[in-house]
């Protein structure tokens, strides 16, 4: 697989709302998915940084950010592309340019984030519920 990321472009932002669209739905089983709507994608990326892996020119997957705060808000990878490291590198590159600690927040119910971000090296630093159920804060000092 031939990917690489960059800063987000304008002609990329079609295919980065469609992304997310379909990784919520196909993640977020427990939630209502008929709530998500394609333009999700533009308020909840509003004022963040955002780095996206491309291959042939589209985009397979995105990190966004709040730099005031280092708090990573968002990780999409295309459902397509996982298990390929781009979620990974997407990670290391953010962090790369956010200081420390970084943080997150991760939902319970979503189990496969949850053991990535561990196994990055993310720490549970408290636990809260939220509106679409348990969420771990974690934090990274590395």
């Amino acid at each position: 697989m031939n990917w690489q990321i960059c800063a987000v472009q304008p002609e990329y932002l079609d295919d980065l709302r469609q992304l997310y669209l379909e990784s919520r739905i196909q993640t977020f089983t427990w939630l209502d998915a008929s709530t998500f709507k394609r333009d999700d994608f533009d308020s909840a990326t509003a004022e963040e940084k955002l780095l996206v892996a491309i291959t042939d020119g589209k985009p397979i997957g995105f990190i966004s950010w709040w730099l005031p705060d280092n708090f990573i808000h968002h990780l999409y990878v295309d459902p397509r592309f996982l298990h390929q490291g781009v979620g990974t590198a997407l990670l290391r590159q953010c962090l790369a340019n956010i200081g420390r600690p970084a943080r997150l927040k991760c939902l319970q119910q979503n189990t496969n984030a949850l053991a990535f971000y561990l196994a990055q090296g993310w720490r549970i630093n408290e636990e809260g519920t939220s509106a679409e159920g348990a969420f771990c804060l974690m934090v990274f000092t590395g």
